[in-house]
């Protein structure tokens, strides 16, 4: 049965403005840099401002009012009134954002060195490939499509069946996985040594048969990897020993040629212009001078903004016609559409670099004996709400402002999300971040001896002798966090 009633509903939503600035507080410098350029491109209302000091875009900052225009009622109303004053800057070409104290690095000056041209991980398997004279064309054809297939790491993660499948529909080229496997060990047998692989022990195998095998600690490590890799990865010592008839020594020098091996050949290729992807652009600089702490935002590669001159001459020819046609009509709409987009984006720049500058300035305060000697057992317990007390914030907007940031510090590049950290009160009622447990709980395994690792009932044991008092799942917990494994996989002989 269909029913009628009324219904009141109080709603709150964000306006487009609004939303630009959160996407924009979210995501990082490089990131940011990125949306800008691409605003620019998008947006012919805005352009790069020249610093150079010019005043070629002073106006005289006059009102233009439309209500008393007739001929243009249907197309505005009392929303659409607006002054040129407001596309107008009022330092010349210098943005408002750059007007901020410390908005940017002292060291803004400072460019970056290009690098010069290369070539990709994949093209320099198949340019080894070519030169093999002893592939026929369509061993050759499947080799380059296997190469194509073969991951960053070097691995060849798909089945050979479901490249078969692809080779029919993609390439209409009909082969076999015996084909196709006799085209792969093409690949097996470039560098780096073990690329092609499609599994670990495949890896370390192709790897260890190109060493001396006449030697005894080659040998046996060949034997190891092919015959009980699964008791060598659980470190089963006593069993290899056992079954190999070898003692420790023999096994520990094995174990050294393995451990010599790249489980990851493909990151062997480091040309800096394809394998970068590591990198980390901070988006604020700390600098420390006598015992004052000065943040700056890293806006270096960022370009001033401006609204197009070329734009505001145009809304006001068309303005101050009198007679206006419906295309005119149209045309001052979509000029200030544009305009208006231009300083909305251009505010929004502003309000991000504010609200990234509150933020970071408020958790160097919080955290200032920490940021002063870089001893991490000075981090006071701190969380999102600390933060968002002090600088007037709301939680979701710190949660933004730290979610992919980081920091240039003297002591490396930090993230921001790794100065929030829980409270633990200890025994003698001291409350102490939980970044000061895990420090000590990396330094008990770091002085651990490697024959006889601490299990996490003794790792507990030890925390509790300190005066922390958790339990033994917590510390668990915090080794899984720290990315440190069980304690019969931390064993060494």
């Amino acid at each position: 049965m269909l029913k009628q009633k009324l219904q009141q509903k109080i709603l709150q939503k964000l306006s487009p403005q609004q939303i630009q600035l959160i996407k924009l507080l979210e995501i990082p410098t490089l990131q940011f840099e990125q949306r800008v350029k691409k605003e620019i491109e998008e947006n012919p209302a805005l352009e790069e401002a020249e610093n150079n000091g010019s005043d070629d875009l002073q106006y005289e900052k006059e009102e233009i009012d439309h209500n008393d225009s007739s001929d243009a009622e249907d197309d505005y109303n009392s929303e659409d009134e607006f002054s040129l004053e407001d596309y107008l800057p009022d330092d010349d070409d210098i943005p408002e954002y750059r007007l901020t104290a410390n908005n940017y690095s002292r060291d803004d000056e400072q460019r970056e060195i290009p690098y010069s041209g290369g070539i990709t991980f994949h093209e320099n398997l198949i340019t080894q490939l070519r030169l093999k004279r002893n592939l026929s064309h369509e061993r050759r054809e499947l080799a380059e499509y296997l190469i194509g297939n073969i991951d960053e790491d070097g691995y060849l993660r798909r089945k050979l069946s479901s490249i078969v499948d692809d080779l029919v529909f993609t390439m209409n080229i009909r082969t076999t996985e015996d084909e196709l496997y006799q085209a792969l060990k093409a690949v097996h047998e470039l560098d780096p040594a073990g690329v092609g692989a499609r599994d670990l022990q495949e890896c370390l195998l192709l790897q260890i048969e190109r060493q001396d095998t006449s030697k005894p600690e080659v040998a046996i490590a060949d034997k190891i990897l092919r015959n009980y890799f699964n008791e060598f990865t659980r470190k089963h010592y006593d069993k290899i020993m056992s079954r190999l008839s070898i003692d420790e020594d023999t096994l520990k020098d094995s174990i050294d040629e393995i451990l010599r091996l790249n489980p990851k050949p493909g990151t062997s290729f480091t040309d800096p212009t394809i394998r970068d992807t590591s990198t980390i652009i901070p988006d604020f600089i700390l600098e420390t001078e006598d015992g004052e702490l000065t943040v700056s935002m890293n806006s270096r590669n960022v370009p001033d903004l401006r609204i197009s001159r070329t734009y505001i001459d145009m809304l006001e020819e068309y303005s101050n016609s009198k007679n206006k046609t419906r295309s005119d009509r149209e045309t001052i709409a979509f000029v200030k559409q544009k305009l208006d987009s231009a300083r909305w984006f251009i505010d929004a720049i502003k309000q991000r670099q504010d609200t990234l500058l509150l933020t970071m300035e408020a958790i160097l305060g919080y955290q200032r004996e920490y940021f002063l000697t870089g001893d991490e057992k000075k981090l006071r317990p701190m969380i999102l709400k600390d933060i968002a007390d002090i600088t007037g914030l709301d939680i979701s907007t710190i949660s933004r402002v730290a979610n992919s940031k980081y920091i240039q510090t003297e002591y490396g590049i930090l993230s921001l999300k790794s100065f929030f950290s829980e409270s633990m009160t200890t025994d003698s009622g001291k409350e102490v971040s939980t970044r000061e447990i895990k420090q000590y709980l990396q330094e008990c395994i770091d002085n651990e001896n490697k024959r006889k690792p601490l299990t996490d009932e003794k790792l507990t044991q030890l925390l509790c002798d300190k005066g922390y008092n958790i339990a033994r799942r917590t510390v668990a917990k915090y080794r899984e966090q720290l990315n440190i494994p069980v304690a019969r996989l931390r064993k060494e002989i």
